[in-house]
C-alpha cells in the first residue's frame, strides 16, 4: 500500500529532513584526509539527538551504525570503522532521521581533498541525474517516468545504473511502498498523486553496473572496482510538481 500523507504528516517529515539535512551540512566539513569513519559516525549521531531526532538507520534490520558512509567502489551499506579517509577518496553519507514519528531520508557523496576527472563526472552527473528524474514528478504521472529519466541521462553520460537498489516511500515507516527504480520505461508504472512522499536516489557507476555483497552482509561495492556515487532527496508529490523535504 503507498501512503498518502496530509498536510500535517508532511510538515513533520519536513521536519524530520530539516535535521537530515543540517546533519549533511554539519559532517561535510569533517570530511577531510585522517578523519575515520567512526568519528563521522559518532558525530552524525551526537548531532540527530542534540536536534531531538533519533538515527533510523541505527538497529534498521540489524545495522550496526547512524548512519551509513560508503567511499569510493561501495555503493551502500558502508559500516564505520577506524577506517580513515584519504585525499582523493569520494565518499557517500546516506542519513535517515526519526522524528516525531515520521523518517526522513537524504544522501550525498562528497570529495576528500582533489579528486581525479573520473570521480568528478561520475559525482557531477549523478547528482544531475536525480534532479533529471525530479522534474519529472507531479501528479497524474506515472512513476516510471522518473526511473526512464534517471537511465537516460545516466547512461547518456556513460554511467552504469545499480539495478539491484533502489528509491522508496518513506514517512511512518523508513522503507515503504513503491520502490522507485533507476531505470524503467517511459508512461508505465504507479500514477503518482498528490501526498505520496518518495525518497529518490540515483546509485550509479564510473564503471559497469554490477555490484556484489561484501561479507559483512551489509555493504554493496561494485563487482569491477569501479567508483559509485549516490544522490537522495526525501520529496512530496504535489498538483503540479514535488516539494523537497531533505533540503533547507
Amino acid at each position: 500500500m503507498v501512503n498518502i500523507y496530509s498536510e500535517d504528516e508532511i510538515t513533520k517529515i519536513k521536519e524530520s529532513g530539516h535535521i537530515t539535512y543540517m546533519c549533511h551540512q554539519h559532517l561535510k566539513d569533517l570530511l577531510k584526509p585522517g578523519v575515520t569513519t567512526k568519528e563521522i559516525d559518532d558525530e552524525a549521531g551526537a548531532f540527530i539527538r542534540s536536534m531531538g531526532g533519533v538515527p533510523s538507520c541505527l538497529g534498521y534490520e540489524g545495522f550496526p551504525a547512524n548512519i551509513c558512509i560508503s567511499i569510493n567502489d561501495e555503493v551502500v551499506h558502508g559500516i564505520a570503522s577506524s577506517r580513515r579517509l584519504k585525499e582523493g577518496d569520494i565518499v557517500t553519507l546516506d542519513i535517515c532521521t526519526l522524528y516525531k514519528g515520521y523518517h526522513s531520508d537524504s544522501a550525498w557523496t562528497y570529495a576528500v581533498g582533489k579528486i581525479n576527472k573520473e570521480k568528478e563526472h561520475l559525482m557531477h552527473h549523478t547528482e544531475k541525474a536525480l534532479y533529471t528524474g525530479l522534474k519529472e514528478i507531479r501528479a497524474g504521472v506515472p512513476l516510471g517516468n522518473v526511473s526512464a529519466r534517471i537511465q537516460q541521462y545516466a547512461e547518456k553520460h556513460g554511467l552504469g545504473v545499480v539495478r539491484e537498489l533502489a528509491g522508496h516511500g518513506v514517512g511512518h515507516n523508513l522503507h515503504e511502498d513503491p520502490d522507485v527504480l533507476n531505470y524503467g520505461k517511459y508512461g508505465t508504472g504507479l500514477v503518482l498523486k498528490s501526498g505520496m512522499v518518495l525518497a529518490i536516489e540515483p546509485m550509479l557507476t564510473a564503471g559497469k553496473r554490477y555490484v556484489e555483497l561484501l561479507d559483512d552482509d551489509w555493504t554493496i561495492v561494485t563487482q569491477d572496482g569501479s567508483p559509485s556515487a549516490h544522490y537522495e532527496h526525501t520529496v512530496v508529490v504535489r498538483e503540479n510538481g514535488f516539494e523537497i523535504l531533505t533540503g533547507e
